[in-house]
């Protein structure tokens, strides 16, 4: 599996991302950066305006909130999706567990991708109402 078809299936299984197309999902891929980051280093921080997502193509993270770890994330896991629509604080810190390569979509980017790709649009709701759904199954179930 080539490095660019790995990325595409990781990016495939993120709800917001879930409706595009591997076309899209390339569009995508062309417009993110990919990002080494060596272990130790703080991706984001619990409480400051999020402005990235960020998929984990190599390496481990460890997830923080108020202090405590909550959880490990590795290869074709992700952070930070909400917050390229609605620049809210961020809900956790998180920081390398070992040295990472990710794959990062700014605000930026992504508001170029809607306008120059609208049916992207479309797509990505989608995405985001089975996120919205499978939200609420688990707020009813639990």
């Amino acid at each position: 599996m080539t490095r660019a078809s790995k990325q595409s299936e990781y990016l495939a299984t993120v709800p917001l991302f879930s409706a595009l197309s591997r076309s899209d999902l390339r569009q995508v891929m062309r417009v993110a950066e990919e990002l080494d980051v060596p272990s130790g280093q703080v991706l984001v921080t619990e409480g400051r305006t999020g402005r990235e997502f960020f998929l984990i193509l190599e390496g481990r993270a460890i997830v923080r909130r108020n202090g405590r770890k909550v959880a490990t994330l590795g290869p074709g896991q992700y952070f930070g999706e909400l917050a390229l629509i609605d620049r809210k604080p961020r809900s956790a810190t998180v920081e390398a567990a070992s040295a990472m390569k990710l794959l990062v979509l700014g605000q930026r980017e992504f508001a170029g991708l809607l306008e120059t790709l609208p049916g992207v649009a479309a797509k990505l709701l989608t995405g985001l109402a089975q996120r919205l759904r499978q939200a609420d199954t688990r707020a009813v179930t639990h």
